[in-house]
């Protein structure tokens, strides 16, 4: 460790069971990595150990970026604050009944989401305005200060104030705001048109009560943070990973907490794009498999796929949350999702996860219940005394047992025929879910490269993308490390949206352009604010738009030039372009919408980049590991290779693995491995071109 440097940058990525660190010297490409288990009952005794462990120089940081996972799971575990909601008079009911859509038809024993605000915490207020923004009915102040006087009566922490059609005028808002800081001064406050700008009444309410829920102990978090980093001497810049893919201030992360709901994943899915992108490879597959769950994301032309909305809970009976997110698709298979069988006797794995406590039973810190990581152990495919570079020695004869107790005995099968079992299930599972973000939105997964990463990626990547023939799979360097690795190469990112619902023959390109500059000034003024210098402020402009007599509109880039010239004809061959990708077809004769104006500001950071990995190295003679490939009834004697020992342009072929510190990579029959300069394990797939 480069301990005078003060050009050191470190992320910490808490996950659902081990916490990630990775610092990158600025001056000299140096890495340093440190991993420790995640600590549910205290996060800050996982973050400090991680510290601890790393050696860092604290004072001499000069920047820290952070992901967590406590917006999300204040969410779902409902363990926010006290919430109350202001509506406009009529409107009392709008969060509760929702939308009449059944997304399970068949599904008996389906339920709606449960309202994180009941019925008798919501109170109206006089006051109405219309879909322009015109005021209809005036705000009746009397009515203002009855309903805040309600929610001190009710004892709320928080509050959330959705009036309809704020999207279009906020000053009622604002000025029920102004009534909240006077007299609940000490009550955390969600205005819509501070998080939302976007027509949709009941996403919009989701969107803000949810804003709301999570803030009072998102920012408590954020607090504490601040104050353990400081006590360490701390005293550099601290950022915080959004959902989009980029990053904030911690005072812009307390009043819109709602953007970290899911920091954690996405740091991998930015860092991949940008490592393919060095390597020449713009389509890619970004694969992350950690402790709890795998997740999959679709890169096209080097920018990770945003989704303008998601679910809290899933999509059949969740929460809408209206806020843009690194499209991804999460199945519960991770190294620690639990092997199980079902009341007819079939073999599942997931969606339940051991975590990080007490962890698989190999770990030795009270499981019982096998995991994907155990049957990896059983098979060969884990070295017991390699895991986390030794640090956490494995229990190989404790993850048979409980696999012959569990799941071998009850189906009649021998342990390595269970344990393959519950491997080929899991890589089942991942393999749908990167179906459903390629074939599933009209992409060839053949027409593009995966890279996989995350602590057991690595290990199940070449069998997934055999599966789907896909010809290249990338291990990057770190992969254990990765989403950590993805928040020092993000950017400072906000995203503006305004509804803006016209003909796009009759759009009032004036108009237009006053949004845009709007929302411009204002992305510009909060990037300045967090520190990014304004020769490193980027904006990317984007147009909603949909055929007349669609109901959901695709986002669509759009050129300034294209606005200043009033080009109609531009736009919308660049919306029929997008449909036709996305679709299959376009309607040259169909009238054209524009629904929303977005604008995505960024402020750039400094590009943290790694040096070539070392020419003079001497190839090592890999150690011999016993391994189940493919037939559970042998084992093959494999090379195990240190990956910190192979040099550049070496080839390995298949049966192999690849060790290094917080990862395993498993090469098959066929594969091909080749060291690139840059330190990345290329592997062509066998047969998967076929």
């Amino acid at each position: 460790m480069a301990g005078e440097s003060v050009a050191l940058v470190v992320a910490l990525d808490i996950g659902g069971t081990f916490t990630d660190l990775v610092a990158f010297d600025l001056d000299n490409g140096r890495i340093t990595e440190a991993k420790s288990s995640t600590t549910p009952y205290d996060l800050s005794v996982g973050i400090r150990k991680t510290l601890e462990k790393s050696g860092l120089p604290i004072p001499k940081l000069d920047t820290f970026v952070h992901g967590s996972t406590v917006a999300i799971n204040t969410a779902i575990e409902r363990t926010g604050a006290k919430t109350a909601l202001i509506v406009t008079q009529g409107t009392r009911d709008v969060y509760q009944i929702g939308r009449g859509n059944r997304p399970e038809s068949y599904n008996f024993y389906f339920k709606r989401a449960e309202p994180y605000v009941h019925r008798r915490n919501t109170y109206e207020v006089v006051e109405r305005l219309n879909a322009a923004g015109d005021v209809l009915v005036a705000l009746d102040s009397n009515s203002a200060a009855t309903a805040v006087q309600s929610v001190k009566v009710q004892d709320a922490e928080a509050v959330a104030v959705c009036c309809l059609h704020s999207w279009a005028n906020p000053d009622h808002e604002t000025r029920i705001g102004e009534v909240i800081d006077r007299e609940l001064p000490s009550v955390f406050q969600s205005l819509s048109h501070d998080i939302l700008r976007e027509y949709r009444e009941y996403e919009r309410t989701s969107t803000t009560v949810l804003n709301a829920y999570v803030g009072p102990r998102v920012s408590r978090y954020l607090a504490d943070l601040e104050k353990l980093l400081s006590e360490l001497g701390f005293d550099g810049r601290l950022l915080i990973m959004q959902s989009n893919g980029g990053t904030m201030s911690p005072a812009t992360a307390m009043r819109l907490p709602i953007a970290t709901m899911e920091s954690g994943p996405v740091g991998g899915i930015i860092a991949g794009a940008e490592v393919m992108r060095d390597l020449g490879i713009s389509n890619v597959i970004a694969f992350d498999m950690g402790g709890t769950t795998a997740k999959v994301s679709l890169v096209r032309h080097s920018e990770p796929t945003i989704a303008q909305g998601y679910f809290v809970g899933g999509e059949a009976s969740g929460h809408p949350v209206m806020y843009p997110v690194v499209d991804i698709v999460e199945v519960g298979a991770g190294g620690g999702s639990i092997a199980w069988i079902d009341e007819v006797g079939g073999l599942k794995v997931g969606p339940r996860s051991a975590g990080g406590h007490p962890g698989p039973v190999c770990y030795g810190q009270g499981g019982t219940e096998p995991t994907v990581t155990d049957a990896n152990l059983v098979l060969g495919r884990l070295g017991a005394d390699r895991f986390l570079g030794g640090e956490m020695p494995l229990d190989v004869e404790a993850a048979r047992e409980a696999i012959k107790r569990k799941i071998a005995d009850p189906l009649g099968l021998s342990i390595e025929a269970a344990a393959h079992g519950i491997i080929r299930i899991a890589i089942a599972e991942m393999s749908l879910a990167v179906q459903s973000v390629s074939i599933g939105r009209g992409h060839d997964p053949r027409d593009f490269a995966m890279v996989a990463f995350g602590g057991a990626g690595p290990l199940h990547a070449a069998e997934i993308a055999r599966e789907l023939h896909i010809p290249r799979l990338v291990i990057p360097r770190v992969p254990g490390h990765f989403s950590a690795l993805g928040m020092l190469l993000s950017d400072l990112r906000h995203d503006y949206v305004r509804t803006y619902y016209k003909p796009l023959k009759s759009c009032d390109f004036e108009a237009l352009q006053q949004i845009f500059a709007e929302m411009r000034a204002e992305g510009e003024t909060l990037l300045q604010s967090e520190g990014a210098a304004v020769a490193d402020v980027a904006v990317q402009l984007y147009l909603d738009m949909r055929y007349s007599g669609q109901e959901f509109p695709i986002q669509t880039p759009v050129e300034p030039e294209w606005l200043h010239t009033s080009d109609r004809e531009a736009l919308r061959r660049a919306f029929d372009r997008e449909h036709n990708q996305r679709f299959g077809h376009q309607a040259e004769s169909e009238q054209v919408e524009v629904v929303n104006c977005r604008l995505t500001a960024r402020g750039r950071r400094p590009r943290v980049s790694f040096p070539p990995i070392a020419q003079h190295r001497t190839e090592s003679p890999p150690t011999l590991r016993q391994i189940i490939v493919s037939d559970p009834a042998s084992r093959l004697p494999c090379p195990a290779h240190e990956r910190d020992m192979l040099v550049p342009g070496q080839i390995i072929e298949g049966p192999a693995c690849i060790v290094e510190y917080a990862s395993t990579t498993i090469l098959f029959e066929g594969d091909r491995l080749t060291v690139l300069p840059t330190g990345e394990l290329m592997i062509e797939i066998s047969g998967a071109a076929s």
